[in-house]
């Protein structure tokens, strides 16, 4: 239980941080990733993603590959599902690598049949790409998950 609660202080303190730098960013697009199947592991899980990132100023979608990994409280299995972020970054100068590299974050999801989860993560290329405010995350199983998350881009391909 005091492991859970210094998790939960830790994720609030990291989005706490990152408030002030959103006042700098603005919307740059819409980052959606696909994941596999996921069993929780009581302290923590891992899924493979294919994300597409979609920018508002152009119609030319960049694709990626990751891994997410939570840890903390995740107990359960999942299907396949799907994870949305908005975008967030200090200029609209987006390519086809910009959004690689490593974000953190807290993470909380519930499956009872139908499932839901939200995402704060931090991070990426030279820490200037937020993905908030919130991920919707949908997935269909029986699951129980709060904790740190971390989510990897690299360019398609690469993990």
């Amino acid at each position: 239980m005091r492991t859970m609660r210094l998790v939960f202080i830790g994720a609030f303190a990291l989005i706490c941080t990152a408030l002030p730098a959103r006042a700098e960013a603005f919307r740059v697009g819409r980052l959606l990733c696909f994941s596999e199947p996921r069993v929780g592991l009581v302290l923590g899980s891992a899924q493979a993603l294919r994300c597409v990132f979609y920018a508002r100023r152009t119609r030319q979608p960049y694709v990626y590959e990751g891994r997410i990994r939570r840890i903390g409280l995740d107990l359960g299995v999942t299907s396949a599902g799907t994870l949305s972020w908005g975008v967030l970054a200090r200029n609209s100068r987006i390519g086809p690598a910009t959004l690689r590299g490593n974000y953190v974050g807290a993470s909380g999801a519930i499956a009872l049949g139908p499932g839901l989860g939200a995402n704060v993560l931090i991070g990426g290329s030279r820490r200037s790409i937020m993905l908030q405010p919130l991920s919707i995350e949908r997935s269909i199983g029986l699951n129980l998950a709060a904790g740190v998350t971390n989510l990897t881009l690299g360019p398609r391909g690469r993990r």
